[in-house]
């Protein structure tokens, strides 16, 4: 009897679950190097479609990394395709490296940019979305002010920089050791003149060892308000007051720089998206709680932007 009841509340919770999805789910390989999701509104003719863009890292097509699970960008996904918004993310190229074992060392930032102009204009070619809508979280958020420009028909920057790479990394070492402030910058100076630098503070190892030097340039080179600002379609900035890695400055320099733009700050909203009641133990916690949700005014907002 026990096994029975088990056996129907099963079936009752699978019943629930596909009565709360209103989409359908297929895996894309665009490329040799772009593999993701698209997820298609059932019953939509010609929905508007968003392209979702990860942050730094080897970040994958669910928002997660090695050591850090949270599906925020899986949920952002669905809660959109839920609301009958066509959504497609993928893995990050290097991700795809790693799982073969061969990363390349010339992996550079144009390489995000060059796989994200292949997605917009694979998506394009289909002539089956009313709007392309272009969402880039951290990191992608520069990589999608790139790849928009003359291809989508808005952008919306979700927790995205309005400084270029190193000066986002002075910031953050100004807070974090100030003694550390000036070899920092002599090092960015450095590496802008196209020299290789060999002293560099022993913390920054991490972005200016020698094999990343050359990357570390190929993104430096772009700067967000520069780009924003040449940007003629209708953006959203979006950044939440929790944010821990991009703080609410950043979105206000975009907003600034842009005509076009509209800014929305989201209480209590984290970089993963995430509603933070607590301090930042359980800001930093979130990073790797998967069972917690998005933000659902995040996905308010988000809607009401691409369906204007």
């Amino acid at each position: 009897m026990k096994g029975y009841f088990l056996y129907i509340l099963l079936l009752f919770n699978i019943f629930s679950f596909s009565q709360d999805v209103n989409f359908t789910s297929q895996d894309l390989a665009i490329n040799t190097y772009v593999d993701g999701t698209l997820l298609t509104p059932n019953n939509i003719e010609n929905p508007v479609l968003a392209i979702i863009i990860a942050d730094s890292g080897p970040t994958d097509r669910n928002g997660n990394q090695n050591f850090q699970k949270n599906n925020a960008i899986k949920k952002l996904a669905e809660s959109l395709s839920n609301q009958n918004i066509a959504t497609f993310r993928y893995d990050k190229r290097i991700v795809k490296q790693i799982r073969k074992g061969n990363v390349s060392s010339k992996i550079s930032f144009d390489d995000f940019i060059t796989d994200a102009n292949a997605v917009i204009d694979y998506f394009k070619s289909q002539n089956s979305y009313s709007k392309i809508v272009i969402i880039g979280h951290g990191q992608g958020s520069l990589v999608g002010m790139v790849a928009s420009r003359d291809k989508a028909d808005k952008f919306i920057a979700l927790a995205g920089s309005g400084k270029s790479i190193d000066h986002v990394i002075i910031d953050q070492i100004t807070q974090m050791d100030p003694a550390l402030v000036r070899e920092t910058e002599r090092s960015f100076k450095l590496l802008r003149q196209g020299q290789v630098v060999k002293n560099y503070p022993q913390a920054l190892s991490g972005i200016l060892s020698p094999d990343l030097q050359a990357f570390m340039l190929s993104w430096m080179n772009y700067n967000p308000q520069e780009l924003i600002k040449d940007l003629d379609i209708p953006i959203l900035i979006i950044s939440g007051t929790k944010d821990l890695q991009v703080p609410i400055v950043e979105a206000e320099l975009l907003k600034a720089a842009s005509s076009n733009a509209e800014l929305k700050l989201i209480d209590n909203m984290n970089h993963v998206l995430f509603i933070i009641e607590g301090k930042e133990l359980e800001n930093s916690k979130s990073y790797n709680e998967s069972f917690r949700p998005i933000s659902s005014e995040l996905i308010t907002e988000l809607v009401a932007f691409m369906n204007n």
